[in-house]
């Protein structure tokens, strides 16, 4: 099934706060991975409606596992004329000849893959792409890290605050360390000027309804008439709408200081439980029927959960941005555009 277009809206809203910057991608080619997911469809489409508005001359290679399934998953992109679509794994794709002015290292992996897995995935995947921006002395390397690099603190994050060790067991959080520690040792040897941004959670159109996110699972329990289920409503989290996400990763590749790592995410902390009890509120007021939402009692030990949530100060004051959109309307422009998906093409 493929996906419908994003809001014209929140493209509109991406082109005119990037504003000048796209001036920088005039001529350009990137090289981007993760591009049929929810990040990298969200820099794929709002870049190729900028391209259409601007007339940028930009070209974009976009790897996928599956070209057939990027094609009917979003073929408005697959076929425009300034993408080319590369196939393979990340991790021994076929370097393509012409020069990569930008590279973006938005790669993600599957929900259920193991973590021995996922670390050695990880670790060639990026060797390649930093293979890549090597060769080609690429003005910009993006990377889309994590908060889960973070040790927790259970109060709200800032980019100062001490990572996971990279002695630590294995986990997601230390993989994702080890991917940015990659990343560090290699662009600062070599000149090339890599871009962090580490995301939290968030929110909006082409979040998946069945993986691990509670924001996209809550969605869909509501979409289908369900009761919401909260497993543990007592975490604190906050959700950062996909708009202003594509924005502030565009302004860190563009503008942002190299090496420098920036939080990306709402400082705007919520209860699992009270996110629930937000959007089944939200989805009653959309289509005037209740659904209810059904909780587990707490434990004290889930009382004590650990927050996470990010501070924002840094890419706020160094590039003069905010927070657009209200968690209501992040909830029903998620919702409807879900159930906009949900109807026969």
């Amino acid at each position: 099934m493929s996906l419908s277009p994003l809001p014209k809206e929140d493209l509109e809203a991406v082109f005119c706060q990037v504003g000048k910057d796209w001036e920088k991608l005039r001529g350009k080619s990137i090289f981007l991975t993760g591009g049929s997911g929810f990040f990298g469809s969200w820099l794929l489409e709002s870049l190729l409606f900028s391209e259409d508005r601007l007339g940028l001359g930009v070209k974009v290679w976009a790897l996928s596992r599956d070209p057939k399934r990027f094609r009917d998953r979003l073929p408005h992109l697959a076929g425009h004329i300034a993408v080319q679509l590369v196939g393979g794994g990340v991790e021994g794709f076929a370097l393509p000849r012409g020069k990569m002015n930008f590279v973006i290292h938005s790669m993600v992996p599957d929900s259920e893959m193991p973590l021995l897995k996922m670390e050695t995935w990880f670790s060639a995947g990026t060797a390649r792409l930093l293979e890549l921006a090597v060769r080609d002395k690429s003005e910009g390397f993006l990377l889309c890290s994590t908060g889960a690099v973070y040790q927790p603190q259970n109060r709200p994050l800032s980019e100062e605050d001490p990572l996971i060790p990279l002695a630590a067991p294995l986990s997601y959080g230390r993989i994702r360390r080890q991917v940015e520690e990659q990343c560090l040792e290699l662009c600062k040897s070599q000149g090339i000027p890599l871009k962090i941004a580490r995301g939290f959670a968030v929110a909006g159109p082409r979040l998946p309804l069945d993986a691990n996110f509670a924001f996209g699972n809550f969605i869909r329990d509501a979409i289908q008439g369900e009761p919401i289920k909260v497993k543990n409503g007592a975490p604190f989290r906050s959700y950062l709408y996909s708009a202003d996400l594509t924005i502030w990763l565009w302004k860190i590749l563009l503008q942002g200081r190299a090496f420098i790592p920036y939080n990306v995410g709402s400082d705007t902390k919520i209860t699992i439980s009270m996110l629930a009890q937000r959007i089944a509120t939200v989805t009653r007021l959309a289509n005037n029927s209740g659904v209810p939402e059904t909780r587990e009692p707490l434990s004290d030990s889930d009382k004590a959960s650990a927050v996470y949530v990010p501070q924002t100060q840094r890419i706020t004051s160094e590039m003069n941005l905010a927070k657009t959109t209200s968690l209501d309307e992040s909830i029903n422009k998620t919702l409807y555009y879900a159930r906009s998906a949900r109807k026969p093409n």
